[in-house]
């Protein structure tokens, strides 16, 4: 109750905030198949589109039925993100608890999980939904699996049965109700369904196989030396499946993803990658400037990248060397390491090197390990428990502050968009979508400076070309935003809407049969695209 409570009485002046106008509008605001709620055709289109470079229908449904109950009210779509989070910290403290029997312990990590500043990106965010959602599906294959691993135990004879303090459910050592073949089974099915369901939210759950051999290790203890390994892979097949076939649509959705960071030098993308997982785990530890949007540098110093390589190297060799008599060290660090892999920049669609929102699930490695970590080290001393006790008041107390503090940042687009300039450098993405929220003030000369600044500092970003050509164009200068607007789509020629534009924009200068190619792009691209096949058809009509 703690939780619940706590959790939605933090996040409650999201009721009083809006939507920003990054990624909202494709997901929610301007998308016809979501705004027009739940209906059977909306359902199939769920399923069978990979728009915005994404397979996951199951959040399309999810905010279907925000519209149909809430239309476009932001207050209800962040309430249900709200709820889902606090359910998610909830699932996280019954897992913990009942796999390890240390309340506290369980309770302090889904606290931190619950209240820290670097999740406030994947729920005060509407169009993020797919990061809570899957979170929830991820929580309940994590259980399902749970009860399967421990009625199997129980069934086998020469499986001893599991210590009081990790036994699942509160066993005490040595209780044995052997529960049916049935009822086994259907635990295993209800994880294998739950993890679906969690693929169908966001294809970064892929992992979760690899977890559930952590799980094993620790604290379910199923491994009993090299002889039973074999049987727990096998049992993990159904699971592997799942995850490559997701991994296979996402590649096929993701094939023509905006500025594909894929498009960069493998050397530079592994670079990134060692440096953001130690970047995640000073703002996991150190919460401070966070931002929605951190750019790619052009270059990462050579002796920083080695230095991230032997300090990530060394971690994993102690904490490997440590696993016997501390597990907990392991499980957690090989769940952050493993977790994120999916979003470390080795294969990676968009221009972000990082995102806080890709935190949501690895971070509870590493609360994992601080927290039992940290526990035991100071078991052994005086007022152990008190001790303890302030440590974790101190860490929920700045956590609730500082999570505070960045909520204010999410109430406007605005807000939003100047706090992550200020605190990011060269953000050419950031710059662009400060522009845009200031055109859409009316504020045009401020609105193309920020334009022209992106554009300057990465050339080769489409969204900041596209915008600065649009916004020229509303200035009378129908030269300079011809080549903006060409320059945008030829770098990604992918975007229905730039397609479309462009194309009106040529028809406007006479240009009807270079016209006509781009809005035929565009239908291409997007069949539902009305207005582009109005053009089609003025244009064929002036041909008559």
């Amino acid at each position: 109750m703690a939780l619940v409570i706590g959790t939605i009485g933090l996040y409650c002046p999201l009721l009083w905030q809006g939507f920003i106008n990054y990624d909202d509008p494709d997901y929610i605001l301007n998308n016809p198949h979501v705004n027009t709620g739940l209906t059977w055709p909306n359902i199939v289109w769920a399923f069978k589109s990979n728009y915005a470079a994404n397979w996951h229908p199951l959040t399309w449904i999810s905010h279907m039925l925000d519209c149909q109950f809430f239309g476009l009210n932001a207050s209800g779509h962040h309430l249900v993100n709200v709820f889902f989070h606090a359910a998610n910290a909830a699932l996280l403290f019954n897992l913990l608890s009942r796999m390890t029997g240390a309340v506290w312990r369980s309770f302090f990590v889904a606290a931190l999980f619950a209240w820290h500043p670097l999740h406030v990106e994947s729920v005060a965010w509407a169009s993020e939904r797919k990061d809570v959602l899957s979170a929830f599906f991820w929580m309940l294959t994590l259980i399902c699996y749970g009860r399967y691993a421990r009625s199997k135990s129980v069934q086998e004879p020469h499986v001893p049965a599991l210590a009081s303090p990790l036994a699942f459910d509160g066993m005490e050592q040595n209780q044995g109700k052997i529960e049916s073949r049935a009822i086994r089974a259907s635990f295993y099915l209800l994880a294998l369904l739950f993890f679906a369901c969690g693929l169908m939210s966001k294809p970064m759950v892929v992992t979760l196989p690899c977890v559930l051999m952590l799980l094993d290790f620790w604290p379910l203890r199923r491994f009993k030396g090299t002889q039973g390994l074999p049987g727990l892979i096998v049992e993990k097949i159904p699971f592997f499946a799942l995850a490559a076939g997701s991994c296979l649509i996402t590649m096929s959705v993701q094939r023509h993803a905006m500025w594909s960071s894929a498009s960069l030098p493998f050397p530079f993308r592994l670079a990134n990658a060692l440096m953001s997982y130690l970047r995640y785990i000073s703002k996991i530890f150190v919460p401070t400037d966070l931002a929605l949007i951190y750019p790619y540098p052009h270059s990462w110093p050579m002796v920083g990248v080695v230095a991230a390589g032997l300090v990530l190297s060394a971690l994993t060799i102690v904490f490997i060397f440590q696993a016997r008599r501390f597990p907990y060290l392991v499980v957690g660090w090989f769940w952050y390491l493993g977790t994120l892999v999916p979003a470390i920049g080795l294969v990676q669609a968009g221009v972000q090197s990082m995102a806080d929102r890709y935190s949501y699930l690895p971070s509870i490695g590493i609360f994992i390990l601080t927290t039992w970590g940290i526990t035991d080290l100071l078991t052994s001393r005086p007022r152990s428990a008190e001790v303890c006790a302030f440590i974790g008041a101190l860490g929920l107390g700045t956590c609730i502050v500082l999570t505070s503090i960045q909520l204010t940042y999410w109430r406007s687009s605005l807000a939003m968009f100047t706090h992550t300039v200020l605190v990011t450098t060269d953000n050419y993405a950031a710059d662009d979508c400060l522009g845009k929220v200031l055109q859409d003030m009316d504020d045009k000369v401020d609105a193309e400076k920020l334009f022209e600044q992106a554009v300057s500092l990465e050339p080769t970003y489409p969204a900041a070309q596209f915008d600065l050509g649009m916004n020229l164009l509303r200035q009378g200068d129908s030269v300079g935003a011809g080549r903006h607007l060409a320059t945008a789509v030829g770098l990604y020629p992918s975007d229905p809407v730039m397609q479309y534009d462009y194309g009106v924009y040529l028809m406007q200068h006479g240009h009807n049969h270079e016209a006509a190619a781009h809005l035929k792009a565009a239908l291409a691209l997007n069949p539902d695209f009305t207005q582009a096949r109005k053009q089609l058809e003025a244009i064929d009509a002036s041909a008559r």
